[in-house]
């Protein structure tokens, strides 16, 4: 079961949700520099102890947002997967409940050919995001390789089916910082689950109940 998570999560990381719905967008969005960027909360304020957007341009900054929030979206997908995947080991009907043991070992415990099915369930995902946000390599210059359309904002990949997207640029300012956070958090928090579970080969709700 931990596995159907993790594809879960794994098919996620191109396209399985955006707070964000492709169209008109705001003056706001448009203006893409790091003074302008949401995301930044006191008391650390525009974190960037390294000068990384200091020294980029507004088309290297959209990649690295780009790259924070879909990562963001992964390891909050996957953090998901570690807790539902753990609390159902056993009693699943999938697999014929056979799968078992910390989330990291679950992996190599999925019966053969699931692979394929997951490798391109995340290729289509992929995809999609790449026609919606990527210029077309046919159409991108030489040394502009991975260059993104210039009206396209970073996670805005159109999916909104429940329409939480609001239509004031303060409040979407606000629930872009919600999910920037929301997602910073998963990853450390993905990362501690991996390093935790390696280390010991206990299950991270086993932790917790021990």
């Amino acid at each position: 079961m931990m596995k159907l998570a993790l594809i879960s999560a794994l098919a996620g990381s191109a396209a399985a949700f955006a707070p964000a719905q492709t169209g008109a967008r705001s003056t706001s969005l448009n203006a893409f520099t790091a003074a302008d960027l949401p995301g930044a909360l006191a008391p650390m304020g525009f974190f960037d102890p390294l000068g990384f957007a200091e020294k980029a341009d507004e088309a290297t900054l959209k990649r690295y947002r780009e790259a924070e929030v879909t990562h963001g979206r992964v390891a909050m997908l996957a953090v998901i997967g570690f807790f539902v995947g753990e609390a159902v080991e056993g009693s699943s009907f999938l697999f014929d409940a056979s799968i078992s043991g910390p989330a990291i070992s679950h992996p190599g415990q999925v019966p053969g050919g699931w692979d394929a099915l997951i490798i391109a369930g995340i290729g289509f995902a992929e995809l999609q995001r790449a026609k919606t946000g990527w210029v077309d390599p046919s159409e991108a210059k030489f040394d502009q390789a991975g260059a993104l359309n210039s009206d396209y904002y970073p996670g805005d990949i159109g999916f909104d089916p429940l329409g939480l997207k609001p239509e004031d640029p303060e409040e979407l300012d606000i629930m872009i910082t919600k999910e920037l956070q929301n997602g910073r958090l998963a990853m450390l928090a993905a990362a501690g689950f991996l390093a935790q579970e390696a280390v010991d080969g206990k299950g991270i709700l086993e932790h917790f109940s021990s």
